[in-house]
């Protein structure tokens, strides 16, 4: 996959809404708040993560 993270870069992103952690969902080149509450999927383009919470999935949406 195109849009694997370096491991050391992604300890460093939190969610820009919650401050929660991320984790890489590969299979829908996501990184996904850790947060239950929050939940927001943002977009990995071309290796690089787009952590505006305009340009987010909302939980439940596609």
């Amino acid at each position: 996959m195109t849009n694997t993270l370096d491991p050391a870069l992604l300890e460093l992103l939190a969610c820009p809404a919650s401050r929660h952690p991320l984790r890489l969902d590969e299979a829908a080149a996501e990184l996904v708040c850790t947060d239950p509450g929050c939940g927001l999927a943002y977009p990995v383009r071309d290796g690089i993560p787009v952590l505006l919470v305009d340009e987010a999935r909302r939980p439940g949406k596609s």
